[in-house]
Parts: C-alpha cells; sequence; structure tokens
C-alpha cells in the first residue's frame, strides 16, 4: 500500500510519438485483470473510428481534429511513453513531467493513477500509446460508464483499501469508476473579502501543480490530517469546510511565495 492514491482524469491532448521497440502490451499496464474490459474498449474504438464522419460524431472530432482519429486504428503499432508523459494541458502541464528528476517521477509512479476511458484505471508510468477517446464519446452499445464503473471500482478499491484517496478527477471520469471514501477537494478562488467562488476549467492548473508539489516533495501522508499538515508546511491552503476540503488556488501560484518553487 502506499499511503496515499491521488487518482486523476486523463487529458484530451496528447504528446505524439513514443517508444517504437515497445508497442502497447495490455499485460504490462497496472490493473492487469481489466484486459478483457480493455480489449472490448479498444475493439469498440477502433470501429468508430474506421470512417470519418462516424469519427466526427463518436470521439466529439472537428475539422482540426479529425486525424485524430487513426490514433484508435495505430494502437498496436504505435509507440508508448508512460502516461504522465503522454497526456499534456491545463492539468499535466505543471507537473513538467518529461524533465523531472528520477526520484520525483518515482513518487508519481508509486502514488497516481490515471482513469483513461480507453485503459480504465492505468498506473502513472504505465506505456501507453497516443489515442482519441472521452469519457463522453458515444461507442455504439458500449456504454462507457456502464462498462468501467464496476469493474474499475473493484480493482481500485482493492489497490486502495488502506489508502487515502485523493480523487482529482472531473465528474464524468469520477463515473467511470466511483471509489466510496475517496476525497475529493473543492478548488477555489477567494478574494480580498474572503469569499469563495468554486473554479470551472482553471481548477486543473491548481491540481497539476499540487500533484507536482507533492512528488518533488516526496510527500508521505496517509490521512487528511497528515495532507493538511503536509499542506501548511508547504503554504497550501488546504482547508476543511462544511464537511468537505477546499484547496485554494492561490496558494499555489508559483512565485517567491508560492508552493510549487519549494
Amino acid at each position: 500500500m502506499t499511503g496515499l492514491t491521488v487518482l486523476l482524469p486523463p487529458s484530451e491532448t496528447k504528446r505524439e510519438g513514443g517508444d517504437q521497440e515497445r508497442t502497447l502490451d495490455l499485460r504490462a499496464l497496472s490493473f492487469p485483470e481489466l484486459a478483457a474490459e480493455r480489449a472490448a474498449v479498444i475493439t469498440a474504438a477502433r470501429s468508430v473510428s474506421s470512417e470519418e464522419s462516424l469519427a466526427r460524431t463518436a470521439l466529439k472530432l472537428g475539422p482540426k481534429s479529425v486525424a485524430e482519429r487513426f490514433r484508435n486504428l495505430e494502437l498496436e503499432t504505435s509507440g508508448t511513453m508512460p502516461a504522465i508523459d503522454r497526456y499534456t494541458g491545463v492539468l499535466y502541464d505543471p507537473l513538467g513531467a518529461p524533465d523531472a528528476d528520477d526520484a520525483t517521477r518515482s513518487w508519481w509512479f508509486d502514488h497516481v493513477v490515471v482513469q483513461s476511458a480507453l485503459f480504465g484505471p492505468i498506473g502513472a508510468g504505465d506505456p501507453v500509446p497516443a489515442y482519441r477517446l472521452s469519457h463522453d464519446s458515444r461507442l455504439g452499445p458500449l456504454r462507457l460508464a456502464a462498462h468501467w464503473s464496476g469493474p474499475a471500482s473493484r480493482v481500485l478499491e482493492v489497490r486502495t483499501s488502506a489508502d487515502l484517496v485523493l480523487d482529482l478527477r472531473s465528474e464524468g471520469y469520477r463515473q467511470l469508476g466511483p471509489v466510496a471514501g475517496a476525497v475529493a477537494p473543492r478548488v477555489v478562488s477567494v478574494d480580498g473579502d474572503g469569499r469563495r467562488k468554486a473554479l470551472n476549467h482553471w481548477n486543473k492548473t491548481a491540481k497539476g501543480r499540487l500533484v507536482a508539489l507533492l512528488a518533488r516533495s516526496g510527500a508521505q501522508v496517509s490521512s487528511m490530517t497528515e495532507l493538511a499538515r503536509w499542506a501548511a508546511a508547504h503554504g497550501v491552503a488546504l482547508e476543511e469546510r462544511d464537511g468537505g476540503w477546499d484547496l485554494v488556488a492561490e496558494s499555489l501560484e508559483p512565485g517567491p511565495a508560492g508552493s510549487v518553487v519549494d
């Protein structure tokens, strides 16, 4: 057991390329007992990606992204890279994963699980190809939430049975693998008068900065009390309010007073 498991969503945007000598091997992914479920989604994704007009609707592709359907047709032959490197965008860019040192990457590999629509839950270090699929993609009779929620929940609950689970997934991805007892902090902005406003798009940046700092500090926590103590020591405002937890985005801003440059 790791003490802390951090659940992350994937990202629509993905880094191209990968190790051509190491193509997709479902047996090399974490939670290998999900191989059958993964194979079923791959088959369905390949089917809807085989024809452009079908892919546009099923995968919600626009004129600039329609070529991404070919990723799903080349899953078994394209190169792979660790999941933490594959994903890019608002949440993943603050991690700086490809340039992180070995200790930081090792922390992610030990503590971070990504909820992929294609592969289900995977480890941060799992070798995956580029693909195009999101939680709300339409795969004909295969409904992703119904397909994943039971099997993904079971394997996650076995892995995290003695852990603190920090759930930073968006609602759509939580539905693909609900975890009972997980803590899903609300990311808020606090103005000069102390008023709090929940953030939408930009909450991903705060989450990315938090996961970057956890890894770079080598955080070892196993309860919300310990996580709150760690946060206070690193200048991060993680506060218990109204029966839940608030993560104050401003406390994770980079700069002399910001935590991410610890």
